[in-house]
């Protein structure tokens, strides 16, 4: 069988509710890339919170971080060039100031692998951080001094909706936004045309394995792109109906292996 791009995002899809990836699907990805498959991580997630999963399936592929904005390989970065496509400076704070005004929990401003926060709150640093030391906290508008990668908005949950409306009447034209589902009602906006679809087809033409034999998964609003692009989009179990609506396969979710028992059928493993 000629390679294929199995693409995986991470929450929901790869990954089971306690964060772990399940002996059957790991069983499964080592088995595809023995065969010449290329196992490809695309998530929202920044590097540092994926890293993680990257060196547990022992991947030697490029992967896509923050929806798209952020394009690289982990560890040969000299036969991939990463791409990095940040927000405008003046436009992360002029939607930073709309969400000062809506009076939000918390706004993380983060650069690449680098991050600010405008307030101190340990179990939403431990969620998003890993650990990690953010350079600073306070008031952003005078801590960012460069265009960042992308900005996670945590509001109230009573003006989740509001704000995302706010946001796309002021600044539909420059920038994407993506909800995430709980425990955090998060709100992750990057630079308008990014979608895991863009880094993917960088992917692609890098391996030169055409769209047609691309199969992706996914539960989520930021998979939608992805999983009209490729040939074969796949929506999990748990997935939201506006994904699964597009689908063009459907498995179970990621608490019953999805991703495993999808491929075993597909490849006859």
């Amino acid at each position: 069988m000629k390679p294929h791009i199995i693409a995986l995002d991470l929450d929901g899809t790869l990954l089971t509710d306690d964060k772990k990836i399940s002996i059957r699907n790991k069983t499964v990805i080592s088995k595809l890339r023995e065969l010449g498959h290329k196992v490809v991580i695309a998530t929202g997630r920044p590097y540092r919170a994926s890293k993680v999963y990257y060196q547990e399936l022992l991947l030697d592929s490029p992967m896509v971080n923050f929806n798209g904005a952020f394009t690289h390989h982990p560890t040969n970065p000299t036969i991939f060039e990463s791409e990095h496509t940040p927000i405008d400076q003046k436009t992360a704070k002029a939607i930073i100031e709309t969400c000062e005004a809506f009076r939000v929990q918390n706004i993380m401003v983060e650069i690449i692998d680098e991050y600010y926060l405008r307030y101190r709150d340990k179990g939403f640093e431990d969620t998003f951080t890993l650990g990690q030391t953010p350079i600073d906290y306070g008031n952003l508008h005078t801590l960012l001094q460069e265009d960042p990668t992308s900005l996670l908005i945590y509001p109230e949950d009573n003006n989740h909706k509001a704000l995302k409306d706010m946001l796309h009447s002021a600044h539909a034209e420059v920038i994407e936004q993506r909800s995430w589902g709980a425990p955090f009602n998060v709100i992750e906006i990057v630079k308008s045309g990014l979608s895991k679809a863009v880094g993917l087809k960088r992917i692609s033409d890098f391996y030169q394995i055409p769209k047609d034999r691309i199969i992706a998964f996914g539960d989520e609003d930021n998979d939608l792109e992805m999983l009209e692009y490729v040939g074969c989009g796949v929506a999990m179990g748990n997935a939201i109906d506006e994904l699964k609506a597009i689908a063009n396969e459907k498995t179970v979710t990621n608490e019953e292996d999805g991703i495993a028992v999808f491929l075993e059928d597909r490849f006859h493993l």
